[in-house]
């Protein structure tokens, strides 16, 4: 029987839950646990609408990696609110977020949710590597856009990409990715990558934005192929578009493989059977009456179980 694959981009969506629920929702002693309990109850509605066999928590344990950084040195850097010597740099994040991520990564333990991730990789590294294995279907439940290249209708891949909840996500496949973007998925990298991305610090080339960087994808098939455009004087390219292209070479030597997401990340042995049975039942029990999350706990294992 295939079974149906669901990877979270974790922290993708308890960054969602943190600004989408008020900092009022409180454990017992007055501690913030808006994003535990949003991504909670998150998981409850996605297992629920979704109906997945399997599902692993993808984690960042390095939201920055080194090696991508060696090649892209803004790779991120404006997110960085302290350099440290050894591992990776910290992550800006808000004040009450922070000590609420040991606590997710408690209840997923004890609930018995697979959480994985892997030293120097980030979370869509690991998200691309389970999407390359897997058998069966793939959802893959993320608000960033970079995993749009690993959709593949061929292979039951999609994106769930969440709107203000998850309860109504877009539901992302070749089609939409085509309409949208006017780019194929297997070439989603190569137009991220001649676009830039403010957001994670990649700076694009000069003058080309979303629709120009699309056309040129289109045109010329690939990265690759716009680059042999750019360097032949017979290309209909015009002379700012082939001086831009020309003159971003070092970034376009390297951007590839800093937007393409890892798909051969060693990872560690891990059951991601979703059974409603937790893992830790006493640990959960502690967990629950520490934090407050009777409720949204309750709910998410009535879910499993059904």
């Amino acid at each position: 029987m295939t079974r149906r694959l669901m990877l979270l981009d974790t922290a993708s969506l308890y960054f969602r839950a943190y600004f989408g629920v008020p900092d009022s929702v409180k454990a017992p002693d007055g501690t913030p646990v808006n994003a535990v309990r949003g991504l909670l109850d998150f998981i409850a509605r996605l297992v629920q609408d979704h109906r997945p066999d399997d599902l692993v928590a993808c984690w960042d344990d390095d939201w920055r990696p080194q090696w991508r950084v060696d090649l892209i040195p803004s790779y991120k850097a404006h997110r960085v609110a302290e350099e440290t010597p050894v591992g990776p740099d910290e992550e800006e994040i808000p004040d009450t977020l922070a000590p609420q991520v040991p606590i997710i990564e408690a209840v997923l333990a004890a609930l018995g949710i697979a959480r994985v991730g892997a030293a120097g990789y980030e979370a869509d590294d690991v998200i691309g590597t389970l999407a390359a294995r897997a058998k069966g279907p793939v959802d893959i439940v993320t608000g960033d856009r970079d995993l749009y290249q690993l959709v593949d209708d061929a292979r039951g891949v999609r994106v769930l990409f969440p709107r203000k909840g998850v309860g109504d996500p877009d539901l992302v496949d070749e089609k939409l990715i085509l309409e949208k973007y006017g780019v194929r998925a297997d070439r989603y990298a190569d137009f991220a990558a001649l676009r830039g991305d403010a957001s994670d610090g990649l700076p694009g080339v000069k003058g080309i934005g979303e629709k120009t960087a699309a056309q040129l994808i289109t045109e010329y098939g690939d990265l690759a192929g716009v680059r042999a455009a750019a360097a032949d004087p017979k290309s209909k390219l015009t002379p700012a578009k082939r001086r831009g292209i020309v003159e971003a070479a070092a970034y376009l030597d390297v951007a590839p493989k800093v937007v393409r997401v890892a798909d051969d990340v060693p990872l560690p042995d891990f059951d991601p059977a979703l059974t409603g049975v937790p893992a830790d039942p006493e640990l959960l029990e502690a967990l629950v009456a520490r934090w407050g999350l009777g409720g949204a706990v309750g709910r998410l294992l009535t879910t499993l179980r059904h």
